[in-house]
């Protein structure tokens, strides 16, 4: 399969709407890793994504009975575009079905390549459905985002044009995984013409499909997909890029959502241009792999696969990228509630800055303040500012890596409710489109109380939501039967540390 795939990369034809995009020197994340680090920039195509490859080298090859029929695709925004534009370029009917919680802005710009586009499903897979069913209906060719030999050989040739472009000694080229399509035919490649390249995937941990079929020996569908790096949330890895990678991969790494924030950082200081969160992943897994390898002075290349980024999920990204980079600890700290305590704890911490403090009066002898404090990007000088706050006499909890600190809490109001009784909090993923909430408002209906609610929009396709019931002990199965129904991703946090210093009964 390697050597076809080979073959068919080098006669890939692309070129006609694709361009040939840039190696990038990125001197700022260099000194950062102590390595030279390279960036190969794909978020410079004309649809800011690699995507224009393959769907331009799938559609060129249509015969023309099949070109005449039309074509159309899914997809939530990259291939979309790259399918519109390829279709216009060739002169072909295109139809993309899209999510109806794909944000307007890639909707708009599919409607200006010239395809019809029609709203369908909260989600890929729903969209895919549909468009599987107009195939059928009408005669139409399906373009796959991933699972077809030659999108996977148009992708390919990002890793043709690395090798051409930096012919010198290349420890390690890290490549982001959805499907499969991109990182396939990118090692098949590599692996083909120069062996001694490692090869390294890089997944969001909420949303690891490859890492899982590898650790099964077979292709696996994930029960839930984190959606914050939306162009690379798939469920199972493609039928056709699964055992590809599995023959050329040295590796797969996985990237926290903090870790991917802060890769958008490093780009964007070192080119001024905003990846998307799938785009940064690479070099977030570039990062946290050379680290954990103790690398010096090797030539490492990221692939920026695209920067559609919605402007208002900036303002999530630009919250998280302290925590990403490890430059900000969030403490839990319990101070004596007397006159003074406050002026004691500001001289315990030194000359650390503070970067939030947030207090409600919730009893007559202590308090819990929530704190963030700037750190020095090093894991121990954060475990060397919680010992020097013990020492002290303080009472801390580190909620760095508690995920409703992060969300939610720090930018709630109000405090303990000791009159609520039988409280259960359940953080939600609710897609972002009108009924919604109603779904779940109807669900729950009158039988139980919700006595606590924080929501907040990140720019996504899925928002965010914290929510507190009043349910007694003997409805929990119940709810959970009805919850399990309602379709959302929802993790039960009754036993945060974070939820019940700061919100708990």
């Amino acid at each position: 399969m390697s050597k076809q795939l080979v073959k068919k990369i080098l006669d890939a034809r692309i070129y006609d709407v694709a361009r040939e995009t840039p190696l990038h020197e990125a001197p700022l994340i260099s000194a950062k890793t102590s390595n030279r680090v390279l960036i190969k920039r794909e978020d410079l195509q004309a649809i800011f994504s690699f995507k224009i490859r393959g769907a331009y080298n799938k559609i060129r090859q249509l015969s023309v009975a099949k070109r005449e029929q039309g074509i159309i695709a899914a997809s939530a925004g990259n291939h979309a575009q790259g399918v519109a534009l390829s279709a216009q370029a060739l002169g072909i009917r295109a139809t993309i079905v899209m999510p109806v919680s794909t944000p307007s802005i890639k909707v708009d710009a599919v409607r200006k390549l010239g395809a019809k586009v029609m709203l369908r499903g909260d989600t890929y897979d729903e969209a895919s459905e549909v468009a599987l069913g107009l195939v059928k209906q009408q005669q139409l060719t399906y373009i796959h985002p991933f699972d077809d030999i030659d999108v996977i050989a148009g992708q390919g040739t990002v890793a043709m044009e690395i090798l051409r472009q930096h012919p010198q000694d290349i420890k390690a080229i890290y490549i982001p995984v959805g499907g499969g399509g991109l990182s396939a035919g990118m090692a098949a490649y590599i692996k083909y013409v120069r062996p001694h390249i490692k090869v390294y995937g890089v997944e969001p941990e909420d949303a690891a499909s490859l890492k899982l079929a590898l650790s099964k020996n077979r292709r696996a569908k994930l029960s839930e997909v984190g959606m914050f790096a939306d162009g690379v949330a798939v469920a199972q890895i493609g039928k056709i890029p699964f055992p590809i990678l599995r023959e050329c991969l040295d590796g797969v790494i996985t990237a926290t959502t903090d870790e991917i924030c802060a890769a958008i950082k490093d780009i964007f200081e070192d080119t001024r241009s905003i990846a998307e969160p799938a785009g940064a992943l690479a070099l977030a897994g570039l990062k946290k792999h050379v680290a954990e390898k103790g690398w010096k002075n090797k030539t490492v290349i990221a692939v920026n696969s695209g920067s559609n980024a919605n402007f208002d999920r900036l303002r999530y990204i630009s919250e998280r990228t302290e925590i990403g980079e490890k430059r900000e600890a969030i403490l839990a700290v319990t101070l004596k509630e007397e006159p003074g305590s406050f002026a004691k704890f500001s001289k315990a911490l030194g000359r650390r800055s503070i970067t939030e403090f947030n207090y409600r009066f919730s009893s007559e002898t202590s308090a819990h303040v929530f704190v963030g404090v700037k750190v020095n990007g090093d894991t121990q000088d954060q475990a060397n500012l919680v010992s020097s706050l013990k020492r002290a006499g303080y009472q801390v909890e580190d909620l760095t890596d508690n995920e409703i600190a992060r969300l939610h809490i720090r930018h709630m109001v109000g405090g303990h409710a000791p009159v609520i009784k039988n409280e259960k909090v359940f953080r939600f993923e609710f897609p972002e489109r009108p009924g919604a909430l109603d779904k779940f408002l109807s669900k729950i209906g009158s039988r139980w109380n919700i006595s606590l609610f924080h929501y907040r929009n990140h720019g996504a396709a899925f928002g965010r939501v914290l929510v507190g019931m009043q349910v007694e002990r003997g409805d929990l199965k119940a709810l959970k039967t009805l919850l399990d129904g309602l379709g959302y991703q929802y993790q039960q946090e009754t036993d945060s540390i974070a939820y019940r210093y700061f919100l708990g009964a």
